[in-house]
C-alpha cells in the first residue's frame, strides 16, 4: 500500500494500548504514518476503529491467545458485532497448540462464519498490516459505491432531461433551444404547465406567439390533442 492510498484516521483504545509492549505500539504508529493515517488514542469499545474513504469499521485484535480468557474474548464480540456493521476479529495464533485450542473455542461458543470474520496470523505485526489493508479495501469499496451512485443519479438525470425535452418539444413551434430556455428559466414541468403566457415572455426570450402556444397546450385539451403540423 503506497502513502497516497491511506488518508484515514485509526482510533486505538487506550486499554488496548496499556497491555501491549512498547515495541508493538511503535511498529503500528510507524506503519500507520508510513500508509498515511492519523492515529488517535480513545477510550473506545472496540481495540481499533478505522475511519476511511467513509467507511467505519471496528476491529478487536488478540495478540496474545489464552484458553482461558475464551469465554471473555467471544461474549465481547457478540456484543460488539450488534454494534458495529464492519466488525474483524484479529487473533495471533503463532502456534499449533493455539490453532487448535482456538478452532474448539470458535465453534464451542456458536460463531457463524463471517458474522464477524475472524483473521488467524503468525505474529501481531502481521496481524496489524492485516488490520490496515482490510480497513483501506473496505474504504475502497465505499468510494467505490458513492461514485457508482453518483453515475447512476447523473444518468436518472440524463433521462429526466430527455423526457423533459420530448415533452416540451412535442408543442408545436418549440424546439430544443425553446425547451432548454424555459428549463433554465422556470424549471419543471410542473412549473411551466402553471406559468403565465406574461410569465414566460418575461423570463425566456420566446416569442409571443411560442408563449401561447405553450400557455394553451397545457390549458385546452382540444389544443393538445388535436393533430398538428410543424
Amino acid at each position: 500500500m503506497h502513502a497516497s492510498e491511506g488518508r484515514g484516521v485509526c482510533m486505538m483504545s487506550t486499554s488496548w494500548r496499556d497491555k501491549q509492549h512498547p515495541n508493538l505500539i511503535n511498529f503500528m504508529a510507524t506503519f500507520l504514518a508510513a500508509n498515511s493515517y492519523r492515529l488517535n488514542f480513545l477510550s473506545v469499545s472496540p481495540d481499533f476503529i478505522f475511519n476511511n474513504g467513509g467507511a467505519s469499521v471496528a476491529f478487536v485484535f488478540e495478540t496474545n491467545w489464552d484458553s482461558e480468557k475464551e469465554a471473555a474474548v467471544f461474549s465481547r464480540v457478540n456484543t460488539l458485532k450488534r454494534q458495529f456493521k464492519h466488525l474483524y476479529v484479529v487473533v495471533v495464533l503463532p502456534t499449533g497448540e493455539q490453532i487448535e485450542s482456538f478452532n474448539q473455542s470458535y465453534f464451542k461458543y456458536g460463531m457463524v462464519l463471517g458474522c464477524p470474520t475472524f483473521v488467524p496470523v503468525c505474529d501481531p505485526e502481521m496481524g496489524f498490516e492485516k488490520i490496515v489493508k482490510i480497513a483501506h479495501a473496505r474504504g475502497v469499496c465505499k468510494q467505490q459505491d458513492i461514485i457508482t451512485t453518483m453515475r447512476n443519479e447523473r444518468a436518472q438525470a440524463v433521462q429526466c432531461m430527455d423526457a423533459f425535452l420530448r415533452v416540451l418539444t412535442s408543442i408545436p413551434g418549440i424546439d430544443t433551444h425553446d425547451a432548454n430556455a424555459l428549463a433554465q428559466a422556470i424549471g419543471s414541468i410542473e412549473a411551466i404547465a402553471k406559468a403565465s403566457k406574461e410569465f414566460i415572455l418575461e423570463n425566456t426570450d420566446l416569442s409571443t406567439e411560442k408563449a401561447q402556444r405553450i400557455f394553451r397546450f397545457f390549458r385546452d385539451p382540444q389544443y393538445y390533442l388535436s393533430p398538428k403540423i410543424n
